[in-house]
């Protein structure tokens, strides 16, 4: 890969802008009908990459006074990858976009929700690049 330096890249000015607040109360405005039920707050943090994948996470942090782990089911993953609101493929679109013809997007894969802390849990988002 001949960029040097991914972080550069996927700044937290740059992530907020691909993912930004405000998509978080859209999602649950959308899955529930109010966007004060939610539970957390979602974020897109860049965690780095290896020759052919770029590693990100959707950071849930809990609200005040919500319970994020009652929230939570195994299924999150699924809910995330087929959402329009949440829009991985869209998502996807726009990281390879600022990758500026370096490097292509071939595909994207999201891991399981994990627990961090109890008010903190992640799920991860593999994209892989094309050689």
């Amino acid at each position: 890969m001949a960029i040097k330096s991914f972080s550069n890249i996927y700044t937290r000015d740059a992530l907020k802008k691909l993912f930004p607040d405000a998509r978080t109360d859209r999602f649950f405005d959308a899955l529930l009908g109010d966007p004060t039920e939610g539970a957390y707050d979602i974020s897109l943090e860049f965690k780095g990459h290896t020759r052919n994948q770029l590693h990100f996470e959707f950071h849930l942090r809990q609200r005040p006074g919500k319970c994020l782990a009652c929230h939570l089911t195994a299924g999150l993953p699924q809910v995330f990858a087929g959402h329009s609101i949440i829009d991985i493929n869209g998502l996807v679109k726009e990281i390879e976009q600022l990758l500026d013809g370096q490097a292509g997007c071939a595909g994207w894969e999201l891991g399981a929700t994990k627990t961090v802390r109890r008010d903190l849990h992640v799920i991860t988002l593999v994209i892989y690049l094309h050689d």
